[in-house]
């Protein structure tokens, strides 16, 4: 078991790893060509009329769901057979992680409290773990036990963020549609219950949730992740479906999906006045929710996790306070989580291109001084 944990985790390191280093090639792809005389026709491509919706409606609600499911199959194995899987070992990074989303959405609800742009307070809550990963994967000497802290974190940061989009980004909420989605949810657990192992009715299943949910108002991405936790788990091994399907979806989403979202999604076009951006309400609330609620949320989280260790806990100390500061910076590379939950806070053109400059700035910069901090010559 504990073989296959090590490979799975691994793989799914890796995987996050190289998808890292592709999404930052992606983004800059897509600054480049939004700042280029061929502009207005590369931001019109993603506007292309597809049955349904367009083509950036099927990135965003339909691949991303996809991006949802594998990042649910995660949490499903962190809770079972990962670090996650008991509470002294989990006690650490979900109060790092609570704290890394309370505090910064906070910061941000501060800041830009009574404002309209008061509902993107959900933008600075969650880490971009490609994007993480694939900074800390640059600095040497890293012990393997900072790369599951930072794992699991952002994990949990996601599923955050998972809960907001599901509660507080959905629109024109109708009962009719929701309980179509309750009861397909209902029958794939059932199939669970009855030891079905084949994929193939959970994945049928999983694309009517979608469309369930869809219709009910609440964002269908979120179906990725119940069809997740609706997928026999068993004992983990390779022949666990859940396992299977992680195992064939870490490079597609990786390599493909997340790629397609950062060309998608991350075209920022620079004005001469961008600067201004950062220090609107807006950009303000991002930089600050980020770059100093974020690590302040971990820390805080981290402290408080020490305090409730039991006198005479023997415990395996590895990580230091720097180590755990710069785990914490490196959870403020918002980024495509960032940007997702932008694109459904926001409505006005002009608040979306300040949300993305100060994502953009402030990622960058957690990113440069996230890497010095837990790089060891």
């Amino acid at each position: 078991m504990d073989t296959m944990l090590s490979k799975l985790f691994s793989d799914f390191f890796n995987s996050e790893k190289t998808g890292g280093y592709i999404l930052m090639a992606c983004a800059v792809v897509a600054v480049a060509f939004a700042n280029s005389p061929w502009a207005e026709s590369y931001l019109h491509l993603w506007h292309t009329p597809l049955p349904g919706g367009s083509l950036e409606f099927w990135i965003n609600d339909g691949l991303m769901a996809v991006f949802f499911l594998l990042v649910g199959l995660e949490i499903e194995r962190e809770l079972y057979i990962g670090e996650l899987r008991s509470m002294r070992n989990a006690v650490t990074p979900l109060l790092a992680a609570l704290g890394g989303m309370v505090v910064p959405a906070s910061v941000y609800f501060f800041i830009n409290a009574g404002l309209p742009s008061q509902s993107g307070f959900g933008i600075p809550m969650a880490t971009d773990i490609a994007f993480a990963l694939g900074i800390l994967s640059l600095a040497k000497n890293v012990p393997v036990s900072l790369k599951i802290f930072l794992t699991a974190l952002a994990i949990i940061d996601d599923l955050g963020a998972i809960l907001v989009i599901a509660f507080i980004y959905g629109e024109g909420f109708s009962w009719y549609w929701f309980a179509g989605a309750a009861g397909i949810f209902g029958a794939m657990l059932l199939l669970n219950r009855l030891k079905v192992h084949n994929l193939l009715p959970y994945l049928i299943g999983g694309a009517a949730l979608w469309y369930a949910l869809h219709h009910a108002g609440i964002h269908a991405t979120i179906a990725g992740v119940l069809t997740a936790f609706a997928l026999p788990f068993g004992d983990g091994g390779e022949k666990s479906p859940s396992y299977v399907l992680q195992h064939h979806l870490h490079l597609p989403v990786a390599l493909g999906i997340m790629p397609l979202f950062a060309l998608a999604n991350a075209g920022l076009t620079l004005s001469p006045t961008w600067t201004d951006d950062l220090v609107a309400p807006i950009g303000m609330g991002i930089l600050a929710g980020l770059l100093l609620g974020k690590p302040a949320g971990v820390l805080l989280g981290v402290w408080l996790s020490k305090l409730l260790k039991k006198k005479g806990d023997v415990e395996d100390e590895t990580l230091s306070w720097r180590q755990y500061t710069g785990a914490g910076i490196l959870a403020g590379i918002g980024f495509t989580m960032s940007i997702f939950i932008t694109l459904l806070a926001m409505d006005a053109p002009e608040d979306i291109i300040a949300a993305k400059t100060a994502i953009f700035a402030a990622s960058l910069i957690a990113a440069i001084i996230g890497f010095l901090f837990v790089h060891k010559k």
